[in-house]
């Protein structure tokens, strides 16, 4: 069955808007990073690593956001061409702003850590005026993710790209990633992740994630039907709620709900996972695959990225995807 359905005659499969930043992951793993001398450069942020992972799996991307004048913004940027990805609307700040950098830590493949510098970002001052209505217009889906709404001006900017998405019928997939050190509070989380979540056709998030926008609400029992089911009165078609190692649970407009097979992985780190797996969902749903097989692609290329050091580096193509789920059913690889 067919749930999502995308204008066909747009210019760009998928266009996301939001974070671009540094990440910045140790090179001497199971350490503290008290102890960690080295580090190795890529780049990073939740919307531009599922960008990334959609051009890899032969996507036309396009994004949408700010870079500091700087070298590591240069970077960012030169990355994304060299990726495929159309930097058209990525904007170029001139007030004098920073990259973001993102220090993670690796202990061990179950506690990892990332220690954020977001002070004076260049990508939270993306402006209302800066966000393209062609590009929107001509793109079959749109991203947005949490952070993106975390301050003024860049939670106007998301806002508007959403009016545009609405108007241009464009369909609207909103990433929580929810991070609690660029919000004031979880009240003041809660009430704009709501806000951008009612425009929205696809919303994937962790159990957490979900809890955090409840705060206003009566789910005790953290029931993910009874949280799925608030959206499915406003636009949304599908809700993917997330469970870590215990595999996610895909819940649609028609009272259903939907399960599909994880895939074992010799982890590294565990970050990265999340982008991973909703590049791989969307690309599926724009293949017109069944959710299931939308889910266990998104998690073997979850699997993909948390076996590698890198997040946006190891995005996998789709050729690699299916050759890592035929290796798993066939029993070549196993967990770690």
């Amino acid at each position: 069955m067919t749930y999502v359905s995308f204008k066909a005659d747009r210019a760009h499969d998928f266009t996301a808007i939001g974070r671009l930043c540094i990440d910045l992951n140790a090179n001497e793993i199971n350490r503290p990073m008290e102890q960690t001398m080295t580090f190795t450069k890529y780049v990073g942020g939740s919307p531009a690593n599922i960008a990334i992972g959609m051009a890899r799996l032969g996507r036309h991307t396009a994004f949408i956001g700010k870079i500091a004048n700087d070298q590591m913004g240069r970077f960012i940027l030169d990355y994304l061409q060299r990726t495929g990805i159309e930097t058209e609307n990525v904007v170029t700040d001139r007030s004098g702003a920073v990259t973001g950098l993102a220090f993670t830590e690796i202990k061990s493949p179950s506690d990892c850590s990332i220690l954020m510098y977001r002070d004076n970002v260049a990508d939270l001052l993306l402006e209302a005026g800066e966000v393209s209505e062609d590009l929107i217009a001509q793109s079959k889906l749109l991203l947005i993710s949490g952070t993106a709404l975390a301050q003024s001006p860049s939670r106007e900017a998301v806002f508007q790209a959403l009016q545009y998405a609405k108007k241009h019928g464009t369909v609207i997939a909103f990433d929580l990633d929810y991070r609690p050190y660029t919000w004031t509070s979880k009240q003041e989380t809660a009430v704009y992740y709501n806000l951008a979540a009612e425009y929205c056709d696809i919303i994937l998030g962790t159990r957490e994630e979900f809890d955090m926008m409840e705060v206003f609400e009566q789910n005790p029992e953290h029931s993910d039907s009874v949280t799925a089911s608030k959206w499915f009165d406003y636009n949304a078609k599908i809700v993917i709620i997330k469970h870590g190692k215990e595999g996610s649970i895909a819940y649609t407009a028609d009272n259903k709900s939907h399960r599909a097979k994880s895939f074992p992985a010799k982890v590294i780190k565990t970050f990265g996972a999340g982008d991973s797996y909703a590049a791989g969902f969307l690309h599926g749903i724009m293949q017109g695959w069944t959710l299931e097989q939308c889910m266990e692609f998104g998690s073997a290329a979850a699997c993909i990225v948390i076996s590698s050091h890198s997040c946006s580096d190891a995005m996998p193509t789709e050729s690699q995807v299916l050759r890592y789920i035929e290796d798993c059913n066939n029993g070549k690889i196993t967990a770690s």
